[in-house]
């Protein structure tokens, strides 16, 4: 999985050197193909997380205008069951959310033990939007990098396996992108002048998203770039981090498991064992 893997603060990221493309010699059909194994492992490690109630899942989806994140949330939520997921979109905040610290409206999403939590958009935007456009000053937005990397760091100590993902895609292959939704019906709606006022800011956003990158990856709290030209390719590269990562607790999972189900056991048999003595039991007659 040639999908470039940032587990470290302080590195310096450099979004151009990082290719957009899948790598030579793999095809949609053989993507399509090994999602589909990694599908019906997914619901099985998830599953398994279900039961045991040790981990949650927060993944954080990020990038540029059309990289496609509601595409890959459609496509890994629907290797899921809906019963143990929650996605949430993070647009401009409320008059609420404004009068609380940043953090607050991103923390009651947050997975509980067991569940899966898929973010669009997250806290960062807060160090990405709010950055570019100037909507706070930069010693205040500089500070929740900070605040960012313990806010994460408490998610793993409750036990919720954070994993943060940036769309990968070039400056061409936004543009037909944003031209096909003009041309097709079907996706007419998703139209909005503000996809191509942000493109004026591409630069801009660049150093921004290589900052959060470089200054908020760590070993609980990962950054996966994706290749993301190619849907097909960017939805196997989520897919199989994902499983990767869960296949790390499964043993630990299903050792919970068997606790559970030894314990389960032994409570039904001592209510048997109940029942049984109660049924034995002579009656006294009046």
């Amino acid at each position: 999985m040639p999908a470039t893997l940032i587990d470290t603060a302080g590195r310096k990221v450099r979004l151009g050197d990082i290719s957009a493309e899948p790598p030579k010699g793999m095809t949609r059909t053989k993507a399509e193909k090994r999602f589909a194994a990694l599908g019906r492992e997914l619901f099985e490690l998830q599953d398994a997380m279900w039961g045991a109630r040790v981990n949650g899942v927060l993944v954080v989806l990020q990038g540029r205008d059309s990289a496609g994140k509601d595409g890959t949330i459609k496509h890994v939520a629907g290797c899921l069951n809906p019963r143990g997921v929650s996605v949430t979109s993070f647009g401009v905040p409320t008059t609420e959310e404004r009068e609380h610290d940043f953090l607050w409206r991103v923390h009651k999403h947050a997975p509980r033990r067991g569940e899966f939590a898929l973010f669009n958009r997250s806290h960062y935007e807060d160090v990405l939007v709010v950055r570019v456009h100037d909507l706070a000053p930069k010693k205040l937005w500089q500070q929740r990098y900070g605040h960012i990397r313990d806010f994460e760091e408490l998610l793993a100590e409750h036990g919720t396996i954070v994993l943060k993902y940036f769309l990968h895609i070039t400056r061409d292959e936004q543009e037909e992108r944003l031209l096909e939704r003009e041309k097709e019906p079907e996706t007419a709606w998703k139209l909005n002048p503000n996809d191509w006022k942000e493109r004026e800011h591409w630069d801009e956003y660049t150093a921004a998203y290589e900052d959060a990158i470089s200054k908020t990856a760590a070993p609980h709290a990962p950054w996966i770039i994706v290749p993301a030209n190619s849907k097909w390719y960017r939805n196997l590269v989520v897919a199989e981090s994902i499983v990767d990562t869960l296949r790390e607790h499964r043993k630990n999972w299903d050792k919970k498991l068997q606790e559970m189900g030894r314990a389960g056991r032994a409570g039904l048999e001592a209510y048997r064992a109940q029942l049984g003595a109660k049924k034995k039991k002579p009656r006294k007659h009046r």
